[in-house]
């Protein structure tokens, strides 16, 4: 028989982390842990206030069907992802902790990597992007040559945010693909992505709302730099409509309901012809270890959470823009 527990957690930023929702000094998050014959497996969610049900709404729905979970049968983690799916189909944050749970209670049991689990290759060293903080173009500035890196991710919502990565790209040669935040219309759009085009960035997030899927369409055509999906791609659901109107998406575990499903979505957006990255939401080590064993899966990464956060790292590292793990 399984048993659960689980908790809530708080862990503070290295520095305050702006974004779009504003400046965050430390980022909750809700801990699920799954024990099975001696062993414990433990799985991540990140609370956020824009995008994720609340702790409180969280506890209420694993307190509610505890029991049930706790009678499951142990079997394939496939499985288990199903029935939690179908426990809690309109909270795939609680789903995708209780996946990674699982996951990592298997691979133990198994005495095999994730990797190895599902054939892929064993992630040591994983590039990955480093997602900068809002802020003035001085803050910006000091903080690639305090932490510099290959490859950033800058979140670009206004003129001077723009402004801000324009100054950002006459002061480093390393990549830079840039979050618009879903914060412009499509007149806006087209003059700022001449901007961003000029200053040669590797791919666009979300420039306009989630729900403007023509004028999407029509950006796609207009230019040549690949857009990606963000708060346009939610779950698995939505992976053939971004095809139409997006040249990528980016995938995030806790959003799209686990690793289980984030597999199948890696495997049908190459089938659609989609590029894809994999990233994350500030989670910590415990929930982008596991999202760092399908890796091989994506065209690129963004899984710099734990560099963001005040806690030391044990099963992961980083280094010359590259995600190591031990």
């Amino acid at each position: 028989m399984l048993k659960l527990k689980f908790k809530r957690t708080r862990t503070p930023f290295k520095e305050s982390f702006i974004t779009d929702s504003g400046a965050k000094t430390a980022q909750e998050a809700f801990l699920v842990a799954i024990e099975y014959n001696g062993f414990r497996g433990i799985g991540e969610t990140p609370i956020l206030s824009k995008h994720s049900p609340s702790l409180e709404s969280m506890t209420i729905d694993l307190q509610g069907k505890a029991k049930l979970i706790e009678e499951y049968a142990f079997t394939a983690p496939d499985r288990f992802w199903h029935f939690c799916h179908h426990l809690y189909p309109q909270n795939p944050f609680l789903v995708g902790a209780l996946d990674l749970a699982y996951w990592h209670l298997y691979s133990q049991i198994e005495k095999k990597s994730i990797a190895t689990i599902l054939d892929l290759p064993e992630p040591q060293k994983v590039s990955t992007f480093r997602t900068l903080s809002q802020g003035s173009t001085e803050d910006l500035l000091t903080n690639i040559k305090e932490n510099p890196w290959p490859q950033y991710r800058v979140q670009v919502q206004d003129e001077a945010s723009l402004q801000t990565l324009e100054a950002l790209r006459e002061n480093t040669s390393s990549k830079i693909m840039v979050d618009m935040n879903a914060a412009w219309t499509y007149a806006e759009a087209k003059k700022a992505i001449l901007r961003l085009e000029k200053a040669k960035v590797e791919f666009i997030e979300q420039p306009l709302d989630k729900g403007d899927w023509e004028n999407m369409k029509k950006l796609k055509d207009d230019f040549s730099t690949p857009f990606y999906a963000k708060e346009s791609f939610q779950s698995e659901k939505d992976v053939a409509k971004c095809s139409e109107a997006f040249n990528g998406i980016s995938v995030k575990l806790s959003q799209c309901s686990g690793l289980t499903p984030a597999v199948r979505i890696a495997k049908e957006a190459k089938g659609l012809g989609l590029q894809t990255m994999l990233a994350c939401k500030q989670e910590s080590e415990t929930g982008v270890y596991p999202a760092v064993q399908i890796a091989s899966l994506f065209d690129c990464c963004d899984v710099s959470g734990p560099l963001l956060l005040d806690k030391p790292l044990q099963k992961i590292s980083y280094s010359d823009g590259n995600i190591i793990l031990a």
